[in-house]
């Protein structure tokens, strides 16, 4: 084995390190950002909507989508779609109605009470930004960086999926 390929190997095999890395910082940010959203739920008192609920309502906002459309548009990656839509509309947190064009297809949007919910998230993540700002936790100019290469690995992974088939 030469020098370069050894060097070359030593590379790679720390990328794969830190690519490990930043895909178990992914699910434990997710993780956490469900705990941070259900113990704020919690601390206000509301029990019958759970973290993955409420975050829902949030990334719903002012759209009329359907399941698949949730799916799709990156609202919702969850096995149990249809669970919580048929949850939220019982506890009067969306209304639905069947698309005229597809009767199959049902149409989804915020009620008040949704709404409501929808600006409990939104004050919520507006703190937090506010908070992670001011400590300079995280600079302006550095967060947009950590979005752009997640939209990057992103990009790579659709096209991986995509290629797939």
């Amino acid at each position: 084995m030469s020098i370069h390929s050894a060097v070359a190997e030593v590379r790679q095999q720390g990328f794969l390190a830190s690519y490990l890395d930043t895909l178990a910082m992914l699910e434990r940010l997710h993780r956490l950002l469900l705990d941070v959203i259900k113990d704020e739920f919690e601390r206000l008192g509301v029990i019958e909507l759970n973290a993955v609920q409420a975050l829902l309502l949030f990334n719903i906002g002012d759209n009329e989508v359907t399941a698949g459309e949730l799916k799709s548009r990156g609202y919702y990656q969850g096995s149990n779609v249809s669970y919580n839509l048929k949850k939220l509309v019982e506890m009067g947190y969306m209304h639905h109605q069947r698309c005229e064009i597809d009767r199959r297809s049902v149409r989804v949007r915020l009620t008040e009470k949704g709404r409501t919910t929808r600006r409990i998230v939104a004050e919520l993540f507006a703190r937090h930004a506010e908070g992670l700002e001011r400590r300079g936790t995280v600079a302006r100019d550095r967060i947009e960086d950590v979005n752009g290469t997640l939209r990057r690995v992103e990009r790579f992974w659709t096209d991986q999926i995509r290629y797939i088939y």
